[in-house]
């Protein structure tokens, strides 16, 4: 027996020992808004995998798209308008998986604003995020015909926070249906004060958190590999945080280091992400791609970008993933 115990420790110290490295830089800090990478390395699916993943949490002052062109990380989370312009731009970022369906972006408005239709935005002063975050915004004014240069709206450079609401500097700010219209309700408005506007409603929106490596990394067989494993543990990982979205949240409680995250908010933005990411497999759908792809070129005389993505833009790494 003892001889047998030994063996088996020595399987799997030598598989801990040639565990695959991957480093996962997320787009924002750490919260429910990527439970299923949390879950997916707490309940060992990435172990199961043969994968040793770090995940580096985000912030204001970081953009994955420079984390990634700098060699921090193999793998980033980021929104598929920020990756198309970047790819633009001669950072040659594929995605590999699209664990998001919906998205949850809207503009959140106080109703004692005189907000009450899109076509009350003309002469107010909208909160809006940058860093790669405003374009699917400048789509949707441009799709109503309304300037953003001051003659029709006001654009307010928005910090990642409600402030500008609550301290009536905007009409409107720019909000998630998981995170910051939560913050504003928190801080006393009633829902009943507010009017909510979701880009997938309006018809503007475009896709969130997927998952993008540098192109040229795929030619290595050995990295895409390595990728195909990553992205069926991460699936693995999304789907059990929808199906147990509480558990979920204490999973992403337990990894946040800096404290400032509640058990309430965690619980509750879990169960709105659950509805964005149901629905995925994992894979891209062609015609949410195609739509990100048509909304981002439609920016008027500045558009986010000008063609559509010679070849496979896309690497279907979920095609193997889901085998």
């Amino acid at each position: 027996m003892k001889k047998l115990l030994t063996a088996a420790m020595g399987l799997l110290l030598a598989g801990a020992a040639h565990a695959e490295d991957v480093t996962l830089q997320l787009k924002w800090v750490t919260q429910a808004q990527f439970a299923g990478y949390y879950v997916a390395q707490a309940k060992g699916f990435y172990e199961e995998e043969g994968l040793n993943v770090t995940i580096l949490p985000g912030g204001p002052d970081v953009a994955p798209t420079q984390v990634i062109a700098g060699g921090g990380a193999d793998v980033v989370v980021d929104w598929m308008p920020s990756a198309l312009a970047a790819r633009e731009k001669g950072l040659a970022l594929v995605n590999i998986a699209q664990p998001f369906k919906s998205s949850g972006m809207m503009l959140t408005c106080l109703k004692e604003s005189g907000v009450a239709t899109p076509a009350d935005f003309k002469g107010k002063t909208l909160g809006v995020w940058f860093g790669g975050n405003e374009y699917p915004f400048l789509n949707w004014m441009n799709k109503l015909a309304l300037k953003t240069d001051g003659s029709d709206v006001t654009v307010l450079k928005q910090g990642f926070n409600v402030d500008p609401l609550l301290q009536k500097q905007a009409a409107c700010i720019s909000t998630m249906t998981y995170n910051e219209y939560w913050q504003v309700i928190d801080a006393g408005v009633k829902p009943e004060d507010l009017v909510t506007f979701k880009y997938e409603d309006e018809g503007v929106a475009t896709l969130e958190d997927g998952l993008y490596v540098l192109e040229d990394k795929l030619k290595d067989p050995a990295f895409e590999e390595k990728m195909v494993k990553f992205v069926r543990a991460s699936m693995k990982g999304w789907k059990y945080a929808e199906a147990n979205a509480d558990e979920a949240a204490m999973i992403v409680l337990e990894n946040d280091e800096t404290g400032a995250q509640t058990e309430s908010h965690q619980k509750r933005m879990m169960g709105e992400i659950a509805k964005l990411t149901a629905g995925s497999n994992g894979a891209l759908d062609a015609a949410d791609y195609d739509r990100t792809v048509a909304a981002l070129m439609s920016g008027g005389s500045d558009p986010v970008i000008t063609k559509a993505p010679e070849g496979a833009w896309t690497h279907q790494i979920t095609d193997k993933a889901l085998q």
